[in-house]
């Protein structure tokens, strides 16, 4: 990973530039750029809304589905279908982070899994004329693929970087995603848009957007898979002492002598749960509830990746003057507002949108970003990996409440604004429970040294 020191002498040479490093990390941050494209075009934007239109067509005139036996709401079936594969996540996730590092194979890995997201995703070109089951199997595999395809990836970054060069390195992978993701979306955004003038349906353009998000995702793979090298099994014997599942709970028993610790993530995955639920279904609440456009809500996207970018430094800002703990508590207040504000919003009303959005783009970054840096304040030296990757599996893992609630909300309710006013008690659960952690003694209980502001 890093060049060989300099031999002794009476003038010590020059540093050296290790370049295969420096292209197998450019290697590394193309695949954020790859990726992303899922998250924002896909998941965000288009599927749900889409899915959901499909599922309506082919509802009874009740606008209710048959499925296993149960009747459910097609405007229920997206937020099912969310829920369902992010809940199989963490069936799927503990095995692959436990194999990938005892395999030596992250490469072949990657590159599978990757692939297998992107040809589902861009087999969403086929859904349509009431296929909404098939809709659902395919972003079902593409989600799981993902979710798997990310924790290899996430793996690199150790080999890639040493502890002084991590938040650089890590730093400019998200930058690659935040640009690969608002670039093919503004594209999407263009062909939405011009899709009449093209002789297209706004149904049709939107299958080509969600088609090209997987052609690209599986495009840009290509070059990541080119530049990435595995790495030997430091320790060949324990390919064979634990499965996933039991690697998952040993980091469990392990993490019980830290019960501080457990109560962050505890309050983290309640209010992140919030975060990820209004993220997913926000262009659901948008179409079916504010009859907005498809326009309308990827040019709100498209801010809100922009806006996240200065939310989160000027958000790190405020944390180096006030705390990082107060500052989130600051941003939980504001998600609450922005639910409250969503129940009250005027149907077709794009400026009042557009303004939300701008808030959730302003406590999005910060939020996440200063809920990472307050939990490496408490995981013990030398379980940095360890104890990031529980929270990586246990952020996909429990995400599927959210969702959950969203969905059963509506189906009980027929209300979408009393369906997005639901998340309200995520945020404040996570609230009171952060509140009430003594932040300064669970950093001293894991062996750390408190910053001067928490």
């Amino acid at each position: 990973m890093t060049t060989a020191p300099s031999t002794a002498g009476a003038h010590p040479a020059p540093p050296q530039v290790d370049h295969a490093l420096k292209r197998e990390r450019f290697g590394w941050y193309s695949y954020d750029w790859a990726m992303s494209v899922f998250n924002t075009s896909v998941t965000t934007v288009f599927l749900g809304p889409y899915l959901t239109a499909v599922a309506r067509d082919a509802a009874g005139p009740d606008e209710r589905l048959s499925f296993l036996g149960l009747s459910i709401a097609a405007g229920s079936w997206f937020s099912y279908v969310l829920s369902a594969s992010v809940l199989l996540q963490v069936l799927v996730l503990p095995i692959t982070g436990a194999f990938a590092d005892r395999s030596g194979r992250k490469r072949e890995m990657l590159a599978a899994f990757a692939f297998l997201g992107a040809l589902a995703t861009t087999g969403l070109f086929f859904v349509g004329d009431g296929r909404w089951l098939l809709g659902a199997v395919l972003f079902a595999v593409a989600n799981i693929a993902f979710g798997a395809a990310t924790v290899v990836y996430y793996s690199w970054l150790p080999d890639l970087a040493g502890p002084d060069d991590r938040d650089a390195v890590s730093s400019r992978g998200w930058a690659f995603g935040y640009v690969g993701g608002a670039l093919l979306l503004a594209v999407h955004l263009g062909l939405v848009i011009g899709a009449e003038s093209l002789g297209l349906t706004t149904g049709e353009a939107v299958r080509i957007c969600l088609a090209t998000a997987g052609l690209w995702w599986g495009a840009f793979t290509v070059f990541t898979v080119s530049r990435l090298r595995n790495r030997p099994v430091r320790d060949p014997d324990a390919v064979r002492a634990h499965s996933g599942f039991r690697q998952l709970a040993l980091t469990l028993r392990e993490m019980r002598a830290f019960p501080l610790t457990l109560w962050f993530l505890g309050a983290y995955l309640l209010f992140n749960d919030g975060v990820q639920t209004v993220i997913a279904l926000s262009a659901t609440y948008a179409t079916e509830e504010l009859d907005l456009d498809q326009d309308v809500l990827t040019g709100a996207i498209l801010m809100v990746q922009v806006v996240a970018i200065f939310g989160a430094l000027g958000l790190g800002r405020l944390a180096g003057r006030y705390g990082a703990k107060r500052v989130v508590l600051g941003a939980l207040i504001a998600w609450i507002g922005v639910l409250l504000a969503a129940f009250f919003l005027q149907t077709g009303a794009v400026s009042q949108f557009y303004a939300l959005a701008a808030v959730i783009g302003l406590v999005q970054g910060g939020t996440q970003a200063l809920s990472r840096s307050l939990f490496s304040q408490l995981i013990p030296v030398g379980k940095e990996a360890e104890y990031f990757g529980f929270y990586e599996i246990s952020d996909r893992g429990t995400s599927w409440l959210g969702p959950l609630a969203f969905g059963l909300t509506y189906q009980l309710t027929g209300s979408y604004r009393l369906a997005i006013v639901s998340l309200v008690i995520f945020f404040v659960a996570g609230f009171v429970a952060l509140a009430a952690l003594p932040m300064r003694r669970a950093v001293l209980a894991a062996g750390n040294t408190p910053p001067a502001r928490l």
